[in-house]
């Protein structure tokens, strides 16, 4: 449960680290939260990967989760236009990470039956 405590938290830092890159084109403080964001993110990630979760699954999720959040709160917060195919690439993105997943752990069901009989 804590390397998935972990991992969310990774995507909510880079989600605001990125959210904050773009704040930061008008106030240039903001660069401080991007460059605090994106170390703290990479630092969570890594404890994740430190904890065993897979490095496919993890990438696959931080990226997919991330670049869905930080789509959504651009529209929220900048006003960025969230098209039907903005949506459906949103869509896929979590889908490809869902696919990632499910195969990992076919793959660890396999392997433990393989080393059980």
């Amino acid at each position: 449960m804590r390397k998935w405590l972990l991992l969310l938290a990774a995507i909510l830092l880079e989600a605001t680290a990125t959210i904050s890159l773009r704040a930061a084109l008008d106030h240039a403080a903001w660069f401080a939260v991007v460059a605090i964001g994106y170390t703290a993110s990479f630092a969570a990630l890594t404890f994740a990967l430190r904890l065993g979760m897979g490095l496919g699954v993890a990438y696959g999720i931080w990226g997919a989760s991330g670049v869905a959040l930080t789509a959504v709160l651009a529209t929220v917060i900048f006003g960025d236009p969230l098209t039907a195919t903005t949506g459906l690439g949103i869509a896929l993105v979590i889908g490809g990470a869902l696919c990632v997943e499910l195969g990992s752990q076919a793959a660890h069901a396999a392997r433990k039956e393989g080393i059980a009989s």
